[in-house]
């Protein structure tokens, strides 16, 4: 089992914490969240040890988890950060484009990003990166510093739930 540690979580564990406390809100059925394969095309494949060793991307994916909490729609991408100064390019102008065109439609769109160093997780909510990003459009810088984030976003763990998120995205509805 995925667990947090002094050393912070290491490569797709975020994904598979994520992916567990998904499974724990459906359980519950306080929510129904999917994670969104990203479609590729194989090139080549190891025969004996059945994987696949060389692919390409079909097409650009859009966010890593969609779904619906209780009746709202939601879509999020989860980010990991090593250092306090989180770069924009990892964030892709389609998917910043997708979002906003899901909040359009009434839908809750954010990022979880954990940062590494600090072994921590927030919850950033997409009108809050958008700041960032019209900074950056504008010429100005193409990251932003964990100090800059609104830390009331912070998400602790829970006992049951491995990255309780949904608390954030009622806080993040009675903001708007």
């Amino acid at each position: 089992m995925a667990t947090w540690n002094s050393r912070g979580l290491r490569g797709s564990t975020l994904e598979e914490l994520i992916n567990r406390t998904n499974e724990r809100y459906r359980e519950k059925g306080l929510a129904l969240i999917q994670k969104i394969p990203t479609p590729i095309t194989p090139v080549k494949i190891d025969k004996e040890h059945r994987h696949i060793t060389l692919a390409y991307f079909d097409q650009q994916s859009t966010v890593d988890y969609i779904g619906a909490v209780q009746g709202i729609p939601v879509c999020f991408d989860a980010k990991e950060c090593a250092v306090d100064t989180f770069a924009l390019q990892n964030i892709h102008p389609h998917q910043v484009a997708f979002m906003e065109a899901f909040e359009k439609q009434e839908g809750v769109a954010f990022l979880l990003i954990f940062f590494t160093g600090r072994n921590e997780i927030l919850y950033l909510p997409l009108r809050h990166l958008r700041v960032f990003w019209k900074r950056r459009e504008q010429g100005g810088r193409k990251s932003f510093r964990y100090e800059e984030l609104d830390l009331s976003y912070r998400i602790s763990m829970q006992k049951g739930v491995f990255i309780p998120y949904l608390e954030m995205i009622q806080k993040d509805l009675d903001e708007r």
